[in-house]
């Protein structure tokens, strides 16, 4: 069995990987690492301050993280010290969280994605083919997450964009106000924040005679404890390096 340790193990995405991995004969949670409250955590719980030596002590294997982008940086270090993988889902990481986990991962396998979701995978790869044979068509990006969610727009938009910049160049435009006709070589990212959503990204594609939309809606959020726990127990026998979450399905 391989031994996980969730960072951020008290917060709302923390609670359903601890649950899900119940529910798993491969992987097991066996440290919490959490600077909030946590009566409701049945497994050892440490500060982040005695996380590394925590890591060692309990002989993990790989920590999953979703916290925040602030407490990246110091989690990466950690892990690279005590020699664990790291399978983070962090979202509105910038270039210098980016810097720090390409540091760990000369130590340790690390991998980070915005979307866990297997549906999100087949949707890029739908949208790859869409982009290619629909060479003109307009393009423009919608997602909508829950009313707490901090960055904007989701690091799953941010993907999508990557993915249409790999097939066509574009002007990213943020929303639209007042007398402002579209352009050819733009793309619209349109964001939306209500209620308790997972997760609903949905890409259109249009001409003047048809239009195609492709779109994915997460149900509930063990999906994307699922992903991040298949992605563990895929990393921790990789030699150290960055990898990605669609390298998983490349493997079969």
């Amino acid at each position: 069995m391989i031994r996980i340790a969730v960072n951020g193990v008290a917060g709302q995405m923390g609670q359903v990987v601890r649950r899900h991995a119940d529910d798993r004969d491969d992987v097991g949670v066996v440290l919490g690492i959490s600077s909030g409250a946590t009566a409701a955590v049945d497994v050892p719980v440490v500060p982040s301050g005695g996380r590394a030596a925590a890591l060692e002590s309990h002989a993990v294997d790989a920590v999953v993280d979703f916290s925040t982008h602030e407490a990246l940086t110091a989690l990466a270090d950690d892990c690279a010290e005590a020699g664990v993988a790291l399978v983070t889902g962090t979202t509105g990481l910038g270039a210098d969280e980016q810097d720090t986990l390409d540091r760990a991962s000369e130590s340790v396998p690390v991998l980070h994605a915005p979307n866990f979701s297997r549906g999100i995978h087949a949707l890029l790869g739908a949208l790859t083919a869409a982009l290619e044979t629909l060479p003109g068509y307009d393009v423009e990006v919608l997602e909508t997450h829950h009313n707490r969610k901090q960055d904007a727009p989701s690091g799953t938009a941010g993907r999508i964009l990557e993915t249409i910049a790999e097939v066509r160049e574009f002007e990213t435009v943020a929303g639209r106000e007042g007398i402002q006709p579209r352009e050819a070589d733009e793309v619209g990212m349109l964001v939306r924040r209500a209620g308790d959503v997972r997760g609903e990204h949905e890409v259109l594609l249009a001409d003047n005679a048809e239009v195609l939309t492709l779109t994915h809606r997460a149900e509930d959020r063990a999906v994307f404890a699922a992903g991040a726990l298949d992605a563990a127990a895929w990393l921790v026998d990789r030699e150290p390096g960055r990898y990605a979450f669609a390298e998983l399905f490349e493997d079969g």
